[in-house]
């Protein structure tokens, strides 16, 4: 069985940290690492990660406090380095998600293919189909989502296939992306790939783009629906302002765009972005631009932006795990005296500045 570690990456996660940690204790007792990262929070999170008992018999929560936000992809990087040499696999988990069941079988299933999924579950029982584990997105499901036409008719074709509506969630299957809300990576796998792409910040898409250079590399990724964690949803994006989750989300997307799709496919993701601005720039003006000004601005700088075909730095740039995080932040806050992560993390930070 494989060694394995839990990786909570929190930012103002006060109200869901505490449940979550409990969930995990209550199911997998003392058999996990588990670390918590949070990215700068302003609310009670560390306080309340701290006050819990670490999973891994050490008296505390395990808990780095970075002094900004490294985003989810170089909290993820982070936590990796500093998990790689106790640990075969990590399971990222969302604050949202309280664990229902061991994860025994995650990791069986991720010895073997490199990456496992559970069942994510809402309020009320049943699997959020859509969101557990999806296909990877082509061009047209991508120009699909930017102008909204997924959300107006979510049976189109192009949706169905892309978020799996067809497809039977009780059954465990070879999939291409699982959430990365509840996504077991083994070591092996996060080595061979250098990490995840840091660009994608503060968040989204970084999970996908992982699964896929994953799926090129030759893993798999697998479904495993008797692993089932309760998710709330969407409590990270919402932390953010909603002009800046829009102009963060169309970064990401674009970017991932340019990385998989070539020139065709991203003036293809480009045109649906410049469309969906337009639009919202129009009804800006139509509502008497009360309001709006940021709202705007940020229209315009994301049309200009999707109009410039962007440069994407050689794979050969990144052969070192390059975690951002460590040097600004990991000089950071280790909570509790005396607890052995704090002289690990220094050790782990003079091994990376030496590189």
């Amino acid at each position: 069985m494989l060694r394995t570690g839990v990786l909570i990456v929190t930012h103002n996660s006060a109200s869901h940290i505490g449940p979550c940690l409990d969930a995990l204790e209550g199911v997998c007792g003392d058999q996990v690492l588990l670390l918590v990262i949070d990215n700068c929070s302003e609310d009670g999170t560390l306080e309340s990660a701290a006050a819990h008992r670490s999973l891994s018999g050490r008296g505390q929560a395990r808990v780095i406090a970075n002094e900004s936000n490294a985003g989810f992809a170089g909290a993820v990087n982070q936590g990796f380095e500093l998990l790689k040499d106790e640990v075969d696999a990590v399971l990222l988990l969302n604050p949202d998600v309280i664990l229902k069941t061991p994860l025994d079988d995650l990791a069986t299933a991720c010895q073997r293919a490199g990456l496992a999924g559970g069942r994510l579950t809402g309020a009320d029982g049943k699997p959020q189909v859509g969101f557990s584990f999806r296909r990877f997105p082509t061009p047209l499901t991508l120009l699909f989502e930017t102008i909204g036409l997924n959300r107006m008719w979510k049976t189109n074709p192009i949706n169905r296939s892309y978020r799996c509506l067809n497809v039977d969630h009780e059954v465990p299957a070879t999939v291409d992306q699982p959430a990365g809300a509840m996504l077991m990576i083994r070591n092996d796998v996060w080595i061979r790939l250098n990490g995840m792409d840091e660009q994608f910040h503060p968040v989204w898409f970084e999970d996908v783009d992982f699964c896929r250079r994953a799926a090129l590399a030759g893993f798999q990724a697998t479904y495993v629906p008797s692993v089932e964690g309760r998710h709330e949803g969407g409590h990270s994006v919402l932390q953010i302002p909603d002009s800046s989750r829009r102009r963060y989300w169309y970064a990401s997307l674009m970017r991932y765009s340019r990385k998989h799709f070539g020139r065709t496919g991203w003036a293809l993701v480009a045109g649906g972005v410049r469309a969906a601005t337009l639009v919202r720039s129009v009804g800006a003006v139509l509502r008497g631009r009360k309001g709006s000004v940021a709202e705007d601005s940020d229209n315009g700088m994301i049309a200009r932006k999707a109009l410039v075909y962007p440069a994407i730095e050689p794979e050969a740039r990144n052969l070192k795990v390059v975690i951002s995080a460590d040097a600004a932040n990991v000089r950071s806050r280790v909570l509790n005296e005396g607890n052995p992560s704090k002289e690990n993390t220094e050790r782990t930070l003079k091994r990376l500045h030496a590189r």
